[in-house]
């Protein structure tokens, strides 16, 4: 089981972070559930990121010394399959312990290194219809899970359907395994047909894909705060006055295009093992494309060339979308729809937000308003952007993703507001407009005849 999990999870062990890399406070569980006819195997890949990796070890260091015993090791992998329940067909499975293996307390410390647990359950024989469900549920206040099934070599078993809940805590393998030998072109079709199945997963990644980005803040606060400036003129390293709306929505458009067409090159190439980058460095770049967004809504550094801009560090975002899919043994069909659908869940969610938004900075854009909403925006975002590669780079502790998810949590009254204020500082600058008319008019008409008032 072990080399066929090495390709699997080869991504996961070369990132050794939690599956949204960019968030440190998370306790990573990814299980790989592998079936035969008469056994059950799974292998956890337990990764407690930086923030909480205090508390996590402290429940593993049972004497407070700072060091993880043997005892200490095995009763924390017992610990953790107590967590677990594993069904078939509604009968529950007694699970044994095979491999544990731990990191050092040093790499757990860095979010680095990944504890290895496996474990066998043992099934009842027979051919039919049947239904496996494993769920998950040790540290679920803190936790992340991922969980998918190996393709089964045995052309005998043929998985028939899976279903997840939204975290990944519960999943229920739908197979059916028959008992009489399989001929070559049987097996062949059973393949093909086993293959196909994991097709129904389209819908849960495309929920994963829209989660993903919903929590992902770093990516959307890149995103707006690169369209900030998008309904402005740029004249001489200023912002001065705005574009037409046509023009301006065209010019959001090119922006947000660039930046899915980036990421969806790098997400297809990471996630079908032709990429493979480090997570660090994916997720301090991801920081300084914020910081450089947000100073170019203070000033424009490259006026007319922000999708270009989202084109390329679409690219680098892309890498750690991928770190969400992993290759969690899926066949070449099935992982290629997960792809679609995890994609296709990134860009629905994002247009989503940019729609809710867009509105609200068009009107305000027209108004004098504008410039508070503009370098208000660019200074919180160079703020969460610092804090981030602070964490990232340094390995600093700073409270930026608590004040940031805090804002992100009232995203849709935050927008109701913005909307609401843009609206009345447009009606009140048309209002002033209309007022001022009959004023000028009569200027005009004391300018023809040479009056003065």
């Amino acid at each position: 089981m072990t080399k066929r999990l090495v390709p699997t999870l080869a991504l996961l062990v070369t990132l050794g972070v939690p599956a949204r890399a960019h968030r440190l406070d998370e306790y990573l569980q990814a299980a790989i559930l592998s079936l035969h006819k008469d056994r059950v195997q799974a292998s956890l890949r337990l990764v407690p990121g930086v923030a909480v990796f205090p508390a996590v070890f402290a429940s593993m260091d049972t004497n407070s010394d700072g060091a993880l015993s043997q005892a200490e090791r095995r009763a924390y992998a017992e610990r953790v399959l107590r967590d677990l329940s594993v069904t078939l067909d509604g009968k529950h499975l007694e699970p044994r312990l095979s491999v544990v293996d731990f990191p050092t307390v040093d790499q757990m410390k860095q979010g680095l290194g990944e504890i290895h647990l496996e474990f066998t359950a043992e099934l009842s024989s027979g051919p039919g219809n049947r239904k496996l469900v494993f769920e998950n549920h040790h540290r679920s206040q803190i936790s992340a899970y991922l969980v998918n099934c190996l393709v089964p070599r045995d052309p005998a078993i043929r998985i028939v359907a899976q279903n997840r809940n939204e975290n990944q805590s519960f999943y229920e393998l739908d197979y059916v395994q028959t008992g009489a030998a399989v001929s070559l072109p049987s097996r062949w079709w059973s393949r093909l047909r086993s293959s196909l199945g994991d097709l129904g997963g389209f819908p849960s990644m495309f929920r994963l894909g829209m989660r993903h980005i919903a929590e992902g803040t770093d990516h959307l606060l890149f995103l707006l705060v690169l369209l900030i400036p998008a309904p402005l003129l740029a004249s001489r390293s200023r912002w001065r006055g705005c574009i037409p709306v046509r023009r301006s929505l065209l010019h959001i458009l090119r922006v947000v295009t660039a930046f899915t067409v980036g990421h969806s090159i790098t997400l297809a190439l990471a996630a079908l093992g032709f990429v493979r980058v480090p997570s660090r460095p994916v997720e301090v770049l991801i920081a300084v494309s914020i910081l450089i967004s947000a100073a170019h809504a203070v000033r424009p550094l490259f006026p007319g060339r922000e999708a270009f801009i989202a084109a390329f560090f679409g690219l680098i975002h892309g890498l750690a979308f991928a770190a969400t899919l992993g290759q969690l043994g899926l066949g070449t069909a099935a992982r290629l729809v997960s792809i679609l659908g995890f994609n296709l869940g990134i860009e629905t969610m994002q247009l989503i937000v940019v729609a809710a938004v867009m509105p609200s900075l068009l009107l305000l854009s027209r108004t004098r308003a504008y410039s508070v909403l503009r370098i208000g925006g660019s200074l919180f975002a160079s703020f969460a952007s610092m804090g981030w590669i602070g964490e990232r780079l340094f390995g600093l502790h700073t409270s930026v993703d608590l004040i940031v998810d805090t804002v992100a949590a009232h995203a849709v009254p935050l927008a109701a507001t913005l909307f609401l204020t843009s609206g009345s500082c447009w009606l009140l600058r048309m209002q002033g407009q209309l007022l001022y008319a009959p004023v000028q008019k009569l200027r005009n008409i004391d300018f023809v005849f040479g009056r003065t008032r």
